[in-house]
């Protein structure tokens, strides 16, 4: 249809489809490529809400966060995500957006893939079912050493702004998670 050097653009399969007059079927595209981004958007709202919701249980984050409603969602932490993903929805570009999204999905199966093998001889968990994977330990090694090599492939842009969120997120951490951390407190350890 074209030449791929020509397709260096947000939407190459609709571009390539309008260069040859298929208006179309490159709306069907962009339709369907938007409804593929709003069903990001609502996973990553629905995912995103049940971390900070586990983290605001825990005292990390500010309380209010850790909160229940009379349903059982938890709608502070649900409210909170859907103003930060729609403001980042909004006002960052979507390839940066997108390479956002990648990078801290790598570093998460990355943190994942390698967190199996300590957590697998733990002897203080008395059930490993949750930490049993197909071809142990070779399958978790060969996916850990695949993101580090997925990461290496991102820009430097991407790891400029992941490293202002990590810094964003140590400070939080170390100005608020410590001194409100449930593990400063007994009597709400002995609770669970």
């Amino acid at each position: 249809m074209m030449s791929y050097k020509d397709l260096n653009v947000a939407d190459p399969v609709s571009f390539a489809l309008q260069f040859v007059h298929q208006n179309w079927i490159a709306g069907i595209i962009s339709l369907g490529a938007m409804a593929g981004m709003f069903t990001m958007m609502v996973t990553m709202i629905y995912s995103s809400s049940r971390l900070i919701y586990s983290i605001g249980r825990d005292g990390l984050l500010p309380k209010f966060l850790g909160k229940l409603d009379g349903q059982g969602l938890p709608r502070n932490a649900l409210v909170t995500i859907t103003i930060v993903i729609s403001i980042m929805g909004g006002f960052v570009p979507l390839d940066q957006l997108t390479n956002l999204v990648n990078i801290g999905t790598l570093i998460a199966f990355l943190f994942v893939s390698f967190g199996i093998i300590p957590l697998r001889h733990n002897k203080e968990i008395k059930n490993h079912q949750g930490f049993e994977v197909p071809f142990y330990p070779v399958l978790p090694i060969v996916s850990g050493l695949l993101c580090i090599f997925m990461l290496t492939q991102l820009q430097a842009e991407t790891w400029i702004a992941s490293l202002i969120w990590f810094a964003f997120g140590l400070i939080l951490y170390f100005t608020y998670g410590m001194k409100h951390s449930r593990l400063n407190d007994p009597n709400e350890i002995e609770q669970d």
